[in-house]
């Protein structure tokens, strides 16, 4: 199947604002961001949470992580609306909205885990071939380090994660 080149790709940092190794990495990129461009691609560093990364805890009202669903997306905003929530719609905005043709191509969500799972890419789709050869691609070129792959899918479940606003939504946690 020929599908159209990936073009636009999102390096978000701090969706969890405790989380600092990619708040780091974006803050860096997003002052000297050479190193991440590439001809022919729009390359977007991303801060996600900042209100949680000022605090440096995990969220303010709830997690931003778990608010990409139809629901949360389609709410009124209104004064009470939980601040991550009127977060992901911004996001979703900026970079979706998700499930359309206009959303981003890849968005790479970078988190942290006190787990010992070294660097471990998340994949949420089995049937994503491009995502798929990229983690090959990935696990090649880290050789002969390890980089688990975690699959996180079910048939049931809608995923409602930051990067799932994305065609090609990939997490990367690090420990």
């Amino acid at each position: 199947v020929d599908k159209p080149p990936v073009r636009r790709v999102a390096i978000f940092g701090g969706t969890h604002g405790n989380e600092l190794s990619g708040v780091f990495l974006v803050k860096h990129w997003e002052e000297t961001g050479a190193e991440i461009q590439r001809r022919g691609m729009e390359v977007k560093p991303f801060l996600t949470n900042p209100r949680a990364v000022k605090k440096c805890t995990r969220y303010i009202d709830c997690d931003l992580n778990r608010v990409f669903d139809s629901d949360s997306l389609g709410r009124t905003v209104m004064d009470d609306i939980p601040y991550e929530v009127r977060r992901a719609q911004e996001i979703n905005h900026i970079f979706g909205p998700k499930g359309s043709d206009d959303a981003y191509d890849l968005i790479f969500d970078l988190h942290n885990t006190t787990s010992n799972m070294g660097g471990t890419l998340i994949l949420e789709n089995s049937r994503d071939d491009f995502t798929i050869q990229m983690f090959h691609y990935i696990k090649n070129a880290l050789a002969p380090e390890r980089c688990p792959v975690l699959l996180i899918e079910h048939p049931s479940l809608k995923y409602a994660t930051t990067r799932s606003v994305a065609k090609h939504p990939v997490g990367k946690y690090e420990k």
